[in-house]
């Protein structure tokens, strides 16, 4: 057995894998803080971190600095991070506010124009697990289309502007960050594949408003999970749509995929932001998506932190999965016009015919060309190509009569199947 699979071996609660390096880097931060180093992740010292790495000062927004500091202080209180879990998330705010001085500044030198304002958008969302990923790269296959990579989320001006320094920082930011997730959790891309070429999620810009679901995925932040849900979103749309347009000027003549779960729950500001837009709803049965990605956030949480509650997981993620499907059946009520649902099971049983459908849906045509960069698509991503993910219901404590119970209106809903 590999140290990966011993390491990983569930024993009520969820046991993380460690490499020895990083065992010894957390052992040598765990000696510091028990000598009195402060390792607390410090809001001031971002802030004045990203000022001496830009020469930059204005991050564009109050709005996101307390955004900041309420994950900040959730962080430090909650989350139970390792050493060098605190090292890579404290790294990951920093460069969040990089990227959004970055945007500021590039703003108050250039207007947008005509080439910078936003094509036709489509927008996958649906809950976690139902096929969102295959679903926006086979839409990104098409020659018409783009979605968000890891490397311009990470520096959307440098993306934008496709200065060659700029460009290849990033890009190696993105290569590192492909990297360290394969050293630190190498089971990871079984459940979710991270390339740094591939449309990424864009909940990554998101990140930059410091407005996402993405912390409480990796981490324990009930504080800042129950914050974020009472706050407008707005402002933090409104500056994802701005950074899509900025995006739009390397590329003026596509249009966009975008996709994340997180949507689900805010399709009203999707809607005021992004009012042409098509919305595609993936659709699965949540037996299997419940409990698929309770380990998945189990894997994240492990990168970060010792202490993983898989019952306080599941019943964080089931009460989120129920206030999704809640709110976004408000707003499907309102604007049942504006939503195009698909299968999990149509899309991975027949996704050339899935898509022949979205196109005729959208007015565009899916011949031979388009039909061959899908089929080559397919075979780049054939289904666990990086390994099985193995999963159980007990892992989570959860019951199937339990989640039938909770989940039955939306199973009906959609006619969602029983998946064996």
């Amino acid at each position: 057995m590999s140290e990966a699979s011993r390491e990983q071996v569930s024993l009520g609660s969820f046991r993380p894998y460690r490499p020895r390096s990083i065992k010894l880097l957390n052992r040598l931060g765990e000696i510091g803080r028990s000598i009195g180093l402060n390792t607390a992740i410090n809001v001031s010292k971002l802030l004045d971190g990203a000022r001496s790495k830009t020469g930059l000062n204005d991050f564009d927004g109050e709005y996101a600095i307390e955004a900041l500091k309420v994950l900040v202080g959730s962080i430090n209180e909650e989350a139970r991070l390792t050493p060098i879990g605190r090292l890579i998330q404290s790294r990951r705010l920093l460069n969040a506010l990089i990227a959004r001085s970055k945007i500021r500044d590039f703003l108050s030198k250039n207007q947008l124009g005509s080439d910078c304002r936003l094509n036709q958008v489509l927008l996958i969302t649906g809950l976690q697990r139902t096929g969102t990923t295959l679903l926006q790269r086979l839409i990104a296959s098409h020659s018409q289309f783009r979605g968000i990579t890891a490397a311009a989320a990470f520096d959307p001006v440098a993306a934008a502007t496709d200065r060659a320094k700029d460009t290849r920082a990033a890009n190696r930011q993105a290569q590192l960050y492909e990297n360290a997730l394969s050293y630190l959790a190498p089971d990871f891309r079984k459940i979710h594949p991270v390339e740094m070429s591939a449309p990424e999620e864009d909940v990554l810009l998101l990140d930059l408003n410091f407005m996402s679901q993405a912390p409480e995925a990796m981490m324990r932040v009930p504080s800042y999970s129950s914050w974020l849900e009472q706050q407008d979103h707005g402002p933090a749309y409104a500056h994802f749509r701005t950074t899509l347009e900025i995006l739009q000027a390397s590329d003026p003549q596509k249009h966009w995929v975008l996709k994340s779960p997180h949507h689900l729950e805010y399709l009203d500001v999707v809607l005021e932001q992004f009012p042409d837009a098509t919305i595609i709803q993936t659709h699965r049965d949540p037996r299997r998506t419940i409990p698929s990605f309770c380990s998945m956030v189990a894997h994240s949480f492990g990168i970060f932190s010792d202490h993983i509650d898989t019952n306080e997981i599941a019943a964080h993620w089931v009460r989120k999965v129920k206030r999704m499907l809640q709110k976004s059946r408000d707003v499907r009520a309102s604007n049942p016009d504006r939503f195009y649902d698909i299968s999990y099971y149509d899309l991975t049983e027949r996704p050339l015919d899935v898509l022949a459908g979205l196109w005729k849906r959208m007015g565009m045509e899916f011949g031979d060309a388009e039909r061959k960069s899908a089929a080559q698509c397919l075979d780049e991503n054939p289904k666990d190509r990086f390994g099985r993910h193995e999963y159980l219901l007990s892992d989570f404590k959860l019951d199937v009569c339990a989640i039938d119970r909770e989940f039955e209106p939306y199973r009906t809903a959609f006619d969602i199947p029983v998946e064996s």
